[in-house]
């Protein structure tokens, strides 16, 4: 479990994020959602360390983050960063084995079993008889699909995702969310992911979470929260809000 606990992050005099909490349980997916400059990507990244808050805590399993090693960290939580560099020229196999590399894993050093994990998550992402492709030579759609593989084969619980459908067409978006839910829900792993599509986040989110200004706005079931009030005031947009004939979930139609 990942417990954030009225945490706040300044950068020099300017606070990014101030006084957020919640808890990210086993089999649950939350979805990070907000406008631009609202502190989704800052928030993420202080979940696994990489960026020190400056008040409040951070607990992973009951303990705070700052003291698991950076390798311990690896092992719990993987990152799917919004920039990330997936253009230099090794193949696609040893990018997606590079992940195994808290198990003990690293370049030239994987074994059997990384290699069976790495193909079985290449073939889950669609991405069949990709192995010996080179980074550089995928499209965006094609690299992001590698990315999210790589990050299955690290079998971290927990998964941090920013904008993970970003170059993705409908088919392949639908899919990495089908993939991290069937994870979750097979695993008992959890995820945080940061979206623009707010019926994407209404269809596989557990909970949502709104920020604006660095601080949450609403947070809870995605009917809940999906409200014309609650989109007005963080997105200043008016919306239209009926249910899918599916799926029975909240749909959200922009007013122009």
């Amino acid at each position: 479990m990942l417990e954030v606990q009225n945490i706040a992050i300044n950068y020099g005099v300017c606070a990014v994020v101030a006084d957020v909490s919640f808890a990210l349980e086993a089999r649950k997916i939350i979805a990070l959602l907000g406008a631009n400059g609202a502190g989704k990507t800052t928030l993420l990244k202080s979940l696994n360390g990489a960026l020190p808050v400056s008040a409040g805590e951070i607990r992973l399993d009951g303990n705070l983050i700052e003291n698991y090693s950076r390798r311990e960290i690896a092992r719990k939580i993987t990152v799917i960063a919004q920039e990330t560099e997936t253009k230099f020229p090794v193949s696609v196999a040893e990018f997606v084995l590079s992940g195994r590399f808290a198990h003990g894993a690293a370049f030239g050093w994987e074994t059997e079993n990384d290699l069976r994990v790495a193909l079985d998550c290449l073939e889950r992402c669609d991405l069949q008889n990709y192995e010996n492709r080179r980074m550089n030579r995928l499209s965006g759609g094609e690299r992001q699909r590698v990315v999210l593989a790589r990050a299955l084969a690290t079998k971290a619980k927990i998964l941090l995702l920013d904008e993970p459908t970003a170059n993705l067409d409908l088919a392949h978006q639908a899919l990495l969310f089908r993939l991290i839910k069937e994870r979750c829900e097979t695993d008992a792993a959890s995820a945080i992911v940061i979206t623009h599509d707010l019926n994407l986040a209404s269809e596989f989110a557990d909970e949502i979470i709104l920020l604006k200004n660095g601080r949450i706005e609403a947070k809870g079931e995605p009917r809940k929260v999906l409200t014309e009030e609650n989109l007005q005031k963080v997105f200043d947009v008016n919306v239209l809000l009926d249910e899918n004939p599916i799926s029975k979930k909240s749909r959200v139609t922009t007013i122009y």
